[in-house]
C-alpha cells in the first residue's frame, strides 16, 4: 500500500493547495460531517472508486473501510454487488486490490 503520509508529502510539494484542502475540508470537515458515519462513507467511497475505476486511490481507502469497521467480507460481497453495476473489468480490479489489502493487514 502506499504510504498515506508519502502520499500527502508528495502531494503538498507538488500542489499545496490541494494538499491543503484535503487535510482540511476532505478529511477534516466532509468525512467528519455527522449525517453519516465514517463506516458509510467508506462503503460509498470503495463504490464509487470501483464503479469509476479509481484504482489508483482503492488501496488507501480499502485500507480506510477497514480501519472504519467494514469486515473483509461486507468488501467482497460490495465488489461482486457492483459487478453487475459498474462492470465486470472494474470489480475484478478491485478483487485483486482487495486480495492484497487483507494480505497486508
Amino acid at each position: 500500500m502506499t504510504d498515506p503520509s508519502s502520499a500527502m508529502a508528495t502531494m503538498a510539494r507538488t500542489a499545496p493547495k490541494l494538499a491543503e484542502l484535503t487535510e482540511q475540508v476532505l478529511f477534516g470537515d466532509v468525512w467528519c460531517r455527522p449525517g453519516l458515519s465514517q463506516r458509510d462513507r467508506s462503503l460509498a467511497t470503495v463504490s464509487a472508486l470501483v464503479a469509476l475505476y479509481r484504482l489508483e486511490q482503492l488501496p488507501f481507502h480499502l485500507h480506510r473501510a477497514l480501519d472504519n469497521g467494514v469486515t473483509p467480507d461486507e468488501l467482497s460481497e460490495l465488489v461482486t454487488h457492483l459487478a453487475f453495476y459498474a462492470g465486470w473489468p472494474c470489480a475484478a480490479s478491485a478483487t485483486t486490490l482487495l486480495a492484497t489489502a487483507l494480505a497486508e493487514r
